[in-house]
């Protein structure tokens, strides 16, 4: 099931089992047992046997919903402060090259703002700020042209390797050529 912006129910579905719930608390008190409140309210006797559960221990409240089990996404605010951290480079945060990395960004998150984040929601994160991963703001001072033209015309072309020729053969890395391929003898 794909939910609305990637994220959680949408609003009727929230009330709708919410409601449902509810339905199941009041035949809980009525007495009725697992497997009918699963009939009657179409969902698994298993899932009625944990709301039983619940509703013993704590009542009708521990029923209702107690919000996404994921953490929420970083919001907006949290951005508009971490967009000038990045800003200041990766030397002013104690690094010795110029590049910011998924990883430095996530501890830099850490350390500011006593955060846990993954990496996927990082990336998420700035893809949805417009961030890329590719292209930089501004080319690093310590670039210099004719060194990488030397380098993509010299050494790439050795570190690279030759093309692999193709040959007849199988895909399979396990069974080296089909048995079709061999001569059959009568």
């Amino acid at each position: 099931m794909r939910y609305p912006q990637g994220c959680g129910l949408t609003a009727e579905r929230r009330a709708f089992r919410e409601r449902i719930r509810m339905e199941a608390a009041g035949m809980f008190a009525a007495g009725q047992d697992n497997a009918a409140v699963a009939k009657e309210l179409r969902v698994s006797v298993r899932s009625v046997r944990r709301r039983r559960r619940s509703w013993q221990e704590g009542g009708r409240q521990t029923l209702h919903s107690k919000g996404p089990a994921a953490r929420p996404e970083p919001n907006g605010a949290l951005f508009a402060v971490l967009e000038q951290e990045p800003a200041k480079g990766p030397v002013a945060h104690g690094r010795p090259d110029q590049a910011w990395t998924l990883a430095r960004i996530k501890t830099l998150i850490g350390r500011r703002f006593h955060r846990t984040l993954t990496l996927s929601a990082i990336a998420r994160m700035l893809r949805r700020h417009g961030g890329s991963h590719q292209v930089p703001a501004r080319r690093a001072i310590e670039r210099d042209e004719d060194t990488v033209a030397g380098w993509v015309k010299e050494t790439w072309p050795r570190v690279k390797g030759p093309r692999r020729r193709s040959a007849a053969g199988s895909s399979s890395r396990t069974k080296p050529v089909s048995r079709w391929a061999l001569p059959r003898f009568p």
